[in-house]
């Protein structure tokens, strides 16, 4: 306990040196390497700090300590104005739509928990919308980046919008 308790000491000193105002609480072991409780999310200057702490200790290798992050959310997004039938007379499929995200720098720091799913908005529509779902931060900043925005689709114009949860077909 006396060793964990010098560890919260050590970054805390150098949080405050950085002029950090989150402070380290608990520091433990778990699963999936070290959990530290702290008093505010951290920023990027704050887990860097923690992580050059860390990986700086004796009872640490560098193996063990590949990157910090931080608690992770899921985002529910849809993109509308897609036809359901493509140029090929083909179906539209998730295969389609993940093949053009690859190529679009809007969804670089994307990061998705599954393949896009796609469904026919109504039987006689011949309109699609497909469902897709990204690993967020907290404050949900990489969906707002999405959201309300357009791309180009072959020669329509698809458009990103929120959506709650939809489990659809996985």
């Amino acid at each position: 306990m006396g060793e964990a308790n010098t560890h919260i000491f050590q970054i805390n000193i150098l949080l405050k040196n950085i002029k950090s105002a989150m402070r380290a609480k608990f520091i433990c072991p778990c699963p999936v390497g070290i959990s530290i409780n702290t008093n505010s999310v951290p920023n990027t200057s704050d887990l860097n700090i923690i992580e050059r702490y860390l990986k700086l200790i004796d009872s640490a290798s560098n193996n063990e300590i590949l990157a910090s992050w931080l608690p992770q959310s899921k985002s529910y997004l849809e993109i509308t104005g897609i036809p359901y039938i493509q140029p090929n007379s083909n179906k539209l499929t998730g295969n389609d739509i993940t093949t053009t995200m690859k190529y679009l720098e809007l969804f670089e720091p994307v990061n998705f928990t599954a393949k896009p799913r796609v469904i026919k908005t109504s039987p006689k529509s011949d309109m699609a919308i497909v469902w897709f779902d990204i690993w967020n931060s907290q404050n949900r900043s990489k969906a707002k980046l999405l959201i309300n925005h357009s791309f180009n689709f072959g020669r329509y114009i698809a458009t990103i919008r929120a959506t709650n949860m939809n489990p659809g077909v996985p």
